[in-house]
Formats: structure tokens, sequence, C-alpha cells
């Protein structure tokens, strides 16, 4: 099922634009959305009369916009049926890349690679692995096999939930090799191919792969205005579950992923319940929850609003990337099926990194040490950026591991080929969308220690100014996107 924009819709979305010619600013309005993936790729746009009367503006004007738009790659007219949005060729492009092998790319000493959203392990963690290998022998005696995880991790992780306020038994967890090994287990157990997926756009790509790969049909929701101050469009998501009635919908609402955004309370229960009207289950990604960087109280979790969700969670970001441990809460009756998806993939995660993470969770100090690296980080990135790209718009955000760049003209897509010359990988904003947009956006994460943040960014500030990016040869990045 297409989706349409409505004629009003549109007027609102492309506001007060340039009409020194009208036709031109337009189609730069209209080219903005949906490379932002504000009007996601695939979406009807409205017909010439409509958009005539909506905007009052001559249909010449709307006509000439609309060819110039198809010109551009951003639109595609379908014989009998209407001009839709597209993605030009090189931002999908942008996006096949970002899973391809690390072999691709030649690195040298001195690279910095920013594709990754995690560094090295948090100071404590080696004396959680000493104390695991020391409880290990008790368990050598069993088989080993453990599909829903280890009893005790289960039970840390649920009385997690309680005291966040969500009421939870160990028998709702299911523990996992990830949370990306989460959510691929979720939509294989709910899912069939070709069921319906509404997406985030931008959100984290992984993800994208992971419900493409079980078979669904992949729906964008775009964000808002990756810099105002709240992130979810919540009319257009609305808007998206009544045309489209997903069956299921992956949403990230701690400091999305990669713009930061934390959803207020209103917001989740307004979401809950146009889930709850179109019958859709939510797939709730909470892998950055437990990095808010500020003192203020979270809001409840999502899962709180909407009993149905499904949520994902992971050890990995706020300790290390090579402890592989997820899990999965899920309300009683869906347990089952999620289990037996889950041995349909593995029999279970390694039970040595389970007790590995049952040591962390139990040792709230590490969080605290983690949290206060992670501030420090992000401030030095923001220093060095005010300074060195004072052109360039971000905002700062309060938790998660990330900051969302706009770039002031240009193509992030091609300063991300242009900058691994120069030794520095970046993930380019397409690559977080469905299909192709945000491509004057980029992602840069600041798990990494605070000199090579600072080196990175002088890095591209020296590459900025050589000349328009468009005119450069162009190679497409290769780079591995691991989180």
């Amino acid at each position: 099922m297409n989706r349409s924009l409505a004629p009003d819709r549109l007027a609102a979305l492309v506001g007060d634009f340039n009409r020194s010619p009208a036709y031109r600013g337009l189609r730069q309005a209209l080219q903005e959305l949906i490379g932002d993936g504000r009007i996601p790729v695939g979406t009807r746009l409205p017909s010439e009369r409509a958009v005539t009367e909506a905007l009052g503006v001559s249909r010449n004007t709307v006509t000439r916009a609309y060819a110039d738009l198809i010109a551009a790659g951003f639109a595609a007219a379908r014989q009998g049926s209407g001009t839709y949005a597209a993605a030009p060729l090189d931002r999908r492009r942008a996006h096949d890349h970002a899973l391809h092998s690390l072999g691709a790319t030649q690195s040298f000493e001195g690279a910095i690679d920013l594709n990754c959203a995690a560094g090295a392990a948090t100071p404590g963690v080696a004396a959680a692995y000493e104390r695991a290998l020391a409880a290990l022998p008790a368990y050598l005696a069993s088989d080993g096999y453990l599909p829903s995880g280890l009893p005790g991790l289960r039970t840390l992780i649920a009385e997690s939930y309680v005291r966040r306020g969500l009421p939870t038994t160990a028998e709702q967890i299911v523990i996992t090799s990830g949370a990306l090994s989460g959510i691929a287990i979720i939509a294989r157990a709910l899912s069939r191919p070709g069921d319906r997926v509404m997406i985030e756009s931008p959100v984290y790509s992984n993800a994208i792969e992971a419900l493409r790969l079980g078979g669904g049909r992949l729906i964008s929701s775009p964000l808002s205005d990756a810099l105002g101050d709240e992130g979810w469009d919540m009319d257009g998501i609305e808007a998206t579950l009544r045309q489209t009635s997903p069956h299921l919908a992956y949403l990230i609402p701690d400091f999305q992923n990669p713009t930061g955004f934390l959803m207020s309370d209103a917001a989740r229960a307004r979401y809950a319940d146009a889930l709850r009207a179109a019958r859709t289950i939510a797939i709730v990604d909470e892998t950055l929850q437990p990095t808010r960087l500020s003192d203020d109280p979270m809001p409840a979790p999502f899962a709180a609003y909407a009993p149905d969700a499904i949520t994902v969670g992971s050890a990995s970001k706020m300790y290390w990337g090579g402890l592989r441990v997820g899990w999965i809460r899920a309300p009683h009756h869906l347990v089952s099926r999620i289990i037996a998806a889950r041995v349909q993939i593995d029999l279970g995660s390694s039970l040595f990194d389970q007790l590995v993470a049952t040591e962390l969770l139990g040792a709230v100090d590490l969080l605290a040490t983690r949290r206060d690296q992670l501030r420090q980080r992000r401030d030095a990135l923001a220093r060095a950026l005010r300074e060195h790209l004072p052109s360039w718009r971000f905002r700062l955000p309060d938790g998660g591991l990330t900051l969302w760049m706009q770039m002031p003209h240009g193509s992030a897509t091609r300063l991300a080929a242009d900058m691994e010359r120069a030794g520095v990988y970046l993930a380019p904003g397409p690559v977080f969308s469905v299909e192709g947009g945000s491509d004057s956006w980029l992602r840069i994460p600041y798990a990494k220690p605070e000199e090579e943040l600072v080196q990175a960014v002088r890095r591209i500030a020296d590459a900025w100014p050589a000349g328009p990016l468009e005119s450069r040869n162009r190679r497409e990045t290769s780079r591995f996107l691991i989180a």
C-alpha cells in the first residue's frame, strides 16, 4: 500500500518557501523534505491541481517544480498513478554499502573510525570477567544450553524494569546474543514475509537490515526537524499508522539513534494510543536507555503505556561491545513464541558472557564511571565542532552515544568518501534511512577518546573548505557500520 501526502500536509511542510521564482523555491523545499526523509520515499505527492489550490500558486509553477524534482531524481512519475517521492541512485547506493566488508577499504596507521558508536571497555569490565571465570565451574556439569537465559541474569533484568515502574517477572525475559539478535528474533516470531513494518527515519541502520532480512516491508516514519525539541512527528506517525496498518513498528524512544532525541511521557502515551488503534505491536529498542548524561528523571518505559510492546535491551553500550549479551522483555502470552523462534537461530547465548553480564549489572558504580566518561567526550566533541566547523548545526543530546550533525551544504555521502583518504571514516545520513534520505547529515559518535575526536574534527575541517563537494571525484564509502 502506497502512502499519500495530503495537500494541506504538504503546505504545512513546505511552509513559507522562497517564491523568487516560486517554482524553484517549491522544488528546493520538496527536495529538502524528501532528502531528509520528512517526505518518505514512495509517498504519492498531491496532484498538481491540489497543490496549486493549497499553496496559492499557478499550475505552471507546480508543473515545473514537479518536473525539476523528477529530473533531479527526487521524484518519479507513474503513468496513470501520479508523482511519487524518490531517492537519487547515489543516495540509495550509500545505504547498500553500509554493511559491506572492511576489506573493501584500505586502512592506514592513524586512521580514526567514527562509523562505530562504541569504544573501549568501561573500567571494571576485566574484573567482572575474572569473577565470572571463578563462577563458571559450577555450571560445567550441565549441558550449558539455556534458550531463555541464565535465571539469575533474567531476575536482575526483571528487577531493573520494576525499579523503573514497569512490573516485570523473570519469566518475561529472554536473553539474546545482543540487541540486534533480539530484533531479528522478534521479527521472525511475530511477522511473516511481506508484513508491513513501520520504522523511524533516520534510525539505527543495522535494525533496518535485520527487519528487512526478516521479510518485512519497511515503511518509514520520518522524524521531524532533527534540531527541534521533539523529534517525533506525531501527526505524521498517526497518519502513517492509519494509512498503512503495519503489523510491527520499530522505535527508539530513549536517545534515538542517530538523533539523540528522548521521547516525552506525553508523546509516549499518544504514540501508544495510535499503535493500539492500528493494532500494531511495538518493538521498543532501549539499548541506549542507561546512557542518561544529566540528572533529570527519565520518562517511564514505553511499555508502561503500551502493554503489548516488546522491549529490547543490551549490556554492550554501557560496558563493552565485545560483550554480546542482550535481552527481550515480552508480554507473558508472547514469550513462548519468541523462545520457539529463538531456538531456530541458536540454542542460547554464551553462558560465560551471561555470567559476566550478571556481575556488571550488579555494579552500579560502573555505570556512573561510564556516564562521566561519555559526558566528557561529548562535550569535547561539541567544543571542537564549534571551534573548527562553526557553520555545522547540531543539538547537544542528554544521552546516547552520538551527535547528529547537519552540514550547511553538500553531500554527506561524498564527504564520507573523501574523508577516507584523510583517514577518517564517517557514517553519512543515508545509511540511517530506509532509502536514501538525510544526505546533508552525518552521525559522529563520541565514544572514542577525546584526542581522537578532536583530531577527527580537525581533519574534517581541513578538508571541508577545499572546494565544493559536488565537484570532487566520487567514491562510495564501504565501511562496515557496527552500531
